[in-house]
């Protein structure tokens, strides 16, 4: 983008943005991501802000716009809009993250979403403080939505990259979250059969089936990408089985998974003994998590 440095007055903010727009054809939003990018910039992040100050023809310093262009040709190499900004939203909170940890995405909240369904009622009838784990954290996403909605329980994340780790960290520290580094497969040994819930977003992209998207391609870590063995099943198997040994009888678990998994993740969750399972599905009516339940002991007969 070529500015007119000459001009005392500045160059008009919608102009920049036009050009910006432009620059940025190749990206799925161009206009919103130039939006974004000069909100956080110059006006805290706030877009209704940056659009008011554009509708009113406010100028930006060449310099202003130097620094804009070099956060746009960023952008326009394919470099993740959060990782330009250092946040990304996720159900009502903003989360910090970048290079080295997974970018948290919409259809996540679906599980977030389900699991307060089921969780949310038990805390109101709870006589004890539920207890309930996100596997695979990330950068605690899960984590903190869950303990944003349910303050009085006792949550707790696991993670085992070390570059992942200073941005779940910093999720997930305010907010209460125990926070464990290490692998989400023998983690809290003290703690098995004692959780209402386990709620995961593991690997589980088949190696064969790179992200069509640089952003995720280039970008997302390839630990928290693919799941191991051809169909991507290693690690879900690995968790669901985890997640039944973690879980106290009558307990939740939530896992989300590939489109293409639906029918191999119920057959692993009736294997490892869950019952009452069930697919969520997201907007576009793709199975994107599974539900299970580990079964409560029967009764015995008078």
């Amino acid at each position: 983008m070529k500015v007119n440095v000459h001009d005392p007055r500045g160059e008009e903010l919608a102009q920049v943005l036009a050009r910006a727009t432009a620059a940025l054809a190749q990206v799925p939003s161009p206009r919103v991501d130039a939006e974004l990018l000069a909100a956080h910039l110059l006006y805290d992040g706030s877009r209704s802000r940056l659009q008011h100050a554009a509708l009113m023809g406010e100028r930006l310093t060449p310099e202003q716009v130097a620094e804009y262009e070099a956060l746009v040709a960023r952008r326009a190499c394919r470099e993740p809009l959060q990782h330009i900004t250092g946040s990304a939203p996720f159900y009502r909170l903003e989360l910090a993250v970048g290079p080295g940890v997974f970018v948290p995405r919409p259809e996540t909240e679906l599980l977030v979403e389900e699991a307060l369904k089921v969780l949310a009622p038990r805390t109101n009838s709870a006589t004890g403080q539920l207890r309930i784990v996100d596997l695979c954290t990330g950068s605690g996403a899960i984590a903190a939505a869950i303990k944003s909605e349910l303050p009085n329980a006792q949550v707790f994340a696991v993670e085992l990259s070390e570059d992942a780790i200073p941005y779940t960290r910093k999720n997930l520290e305010p907010l209460g979250v125990h926070l464990v580094q290490g692998d989400a497969l023998t983690a809290l040994p003290e703690l098995a059969g004692t959780f209402d819930a386990v709620l995961s977003n593991p690997p589980y992209i088949p190696p064969a089936n790179v992200p069509a998207d640089p952003e995720a391609a280039l970008h997302d870590p390839d630990m928290a990408l693919y799941g191991g063995g051809e169909d991507g099943m290693q690690m879900p198997s690995a968790i669901a089985a985890r997640a039944f040994e973690l879980l106290i009888p009558g307990g939740l678990f939530i896992m989300e998974h590939d489109d293409t998994q639906e029918d191999a993740v119920a057959e692993l969750l009736a294997r490892v003994g869950f019952e009452g399972c069930y697919p969520v599905r997201d907007l576009n009516n793709r199975p994107r998590h599974s539900v299970g339940y580990k079964p409560r002991p029967l009764e015995p007969l008078d």
